[in-house]
């Protein structure tokens, strides 16, 4: 990887967003071929609101190009299974899942590093893009002020909270919750990961999983009164004895950032006329789970192959299109799987009735 602090005024393409969708983009594409700078935001706007669990999808990608993780990046525990909880009821039941449980701002930097020195890679977040004839004018906003750049290719991979999506495709409307989470000190001694529901305070769900020595309650919730639905969640878990009361008493740090939900018909944009989405900018998301790292790594890789087979903007989105099309499947069967999670009947039912679920041996 090579940091810059100073970029050229003109590249043939520029990725903002340095997750794992641009960091896979800037990794995977033909830089000798391509003139490339990826925009890296972190330093602004901070690490990711995210549970850092791998799935085994994501695990999947890792695997494909070789990719293995250094010990520093996992923590502790390794999670084979979810707790599901639902608030209200107070029913619960655990599912066999496989994740490997990360340190997400360690695994972000590590998927940097990865990025060839033919890359510029520049600490800078876009505030501003436009069109202007066959070209793209950013603004970016870096530690020394504010700065003008022209692309020919232009990759949001930014987030939920997308610049490029909003600017350059206003009219692709998606639903957005806002993620809070706080993190705190962790007493417990089976540490575990459970994925919480309750209809009464967020139409998404919420999340309590832990990090070595820390706890983490988050969840996402509707952008209005997001804080107070929050405050009134943490407040039912204590009631329903499912966390003690002096442990969520005091937060170590709060974090928040907006998180995207596509729908069946609507929500994903892979891009038009030189201008690209990836990862969740693009609606590349788990509607169920909120799990984007695996689609964010695939979309990113889905676009450097487009890339590299074509020259010119409407056959690289074409090759672009065909290649997510998988993708754009799994969102959707997510989407008909959502209602089983979301809808109060449904998931009365599955909890009820067990389907799927594994039954705990606990110490006599």
């Amino acid at each position: 990887m090579k940091k810059i602090n100073e970029c050229k005024s003109h590249y043939s393409v520029v990725i903002i967003g340095a997750g794992p969708a641009g960091s896979n983009l800037a990794r995977r594409i033909d830089s000798e071929k391509w003139d490339v700078l990826l925009l890296d935001g972190a330093g602004q706007k901070g690490e990711k609101v995210c549970a850092g669990l791998l799935s085994p999808d994501a695990q999947d990608i890792l695997a494909e190009h070789d990719i293995s993780l250094p010990r520093e990046i996992l923590v502790s525990p390794q999670l084979f299974s979810v707790r599901t909880i639902d608030l209200e009821r107070k029913e619960v039941r655990h599912y066999r899942r496989s994740y490997m449980n990360v340190d997400r701002g360690k695994f972000d930097r590590f998927l940097l590093e990865m990025v060839p020195d033919t890359v510029d890679v520049l600490s800078a977040v876009c505030t501003k893009v436009q069109r202007e004839g066959d070209e793209f004018v950013l603004e970016i906003k870096t530690e020394e002020g504010i700065e003008t750049i022209h692309c020919d290719y232009m990759v949001g991979a930014d987030g939920a909270d997308s610049v490029v999506r909003k600017h350059l495709f206003p009219t692709q409307k998606i639903q957005r919750y806002v993620a809070i989470q706080q993190w705190f000190v962790a007493e417990h001694e089976n540490p575990y990961y459970s994925c919480i529901f309750d209809n009464a305070t967020s139409p998404s769900c919420s999340w309590i999983f832990f990090k070595d020595d820390k706890m983490v309650f988050g969840g996402a919730f509707a952008s209005t009164h997001c804080r107070e639905a929050f405050e009134l969640q943490k407040k039912k878990l204590i009631e329903k004895e499912i966390v003690a009361p002096h442990i969520l008493e005091h937060p170590i740090k709060t974090e928040a950032c907006m998180v995207s939900r596509p729908h069946l018909l609507r929500g994903i944009c892979r891009g038009r006329d030189h201008a690209f989405l990836i990862g969740e900018a693009a609606g590349f998301i788990s509607p169920s789970s909120l799990e984007g790292i695996s689609f964010a790594m695939a979309s990113g890789e889905a676009l450097a192959q487009a890339f590299e087979k074509n020259t010119e903007g409407r056959s690289i989105l074409r090759s672009y299109k065909k290649g997510t099309r998988r993708l754009c499947l799994k969102v959707k069967c997510k989407c008909l799987k959502r209602p089983f999670m979301y809808h109060q009947i449904l998931r009365d039912f599955v909890l009820k009735t067990g389907v799927g679920a594994i039954k705990i041996k606990l110490r006599e």
